[in-house]
């Protein structure tokens, strides 16, 4: 499991980028983010519900209701005008992160 600062940091970024083409509910993020990753990032439901309501509430992201027969009620959520421009930033501000850590560390992708 990577450290919790580090998923803290990124969590934004990684539910933008995964309502940024579909619309999808918390539980199907949390799964996508944990076979994404290989099992190394995890989100539970006491820090991923919090964190879709704060995402909403600053207008990135958009929430809806839907039932389908034979399921239980979900909140589909999905990306606003304004979480595109958030994504994009985040993105390029996430890339020069990573690639001055690589120069600093000599590391290089894999």
């Amino acid at each position: 499991m990577l450290d919790r600062e580090l998923k803290k940091g990124s969590a934004e970024l990684l539910i933008l980028s995964l309502v940024e083409h579909e619309p999808r509910h918390g539980y199907e993020l949390s799964k996508l983010i944990d076979s994404r990753s290989n099992g190394a990032i995890r989100f539970h439901v006491a820090s991923l519900y919090p964190l879709l309501y704060r995402l909403e509430k600053r207008g990135w992201i958009e929430g809806r209701w839907v039932e389908k027969a034979g399921q239980r009620r979900r909140r589909y959520y999905r990306l606003t005008a304004e979480g595109r421009r958030v994504l994009a930033a985040q993105r390029r501000n996430w890339r020069q992160f990573v690639e001055a850590i690589a120069r600093i560390t000599g590391v290089q992708h894999a």
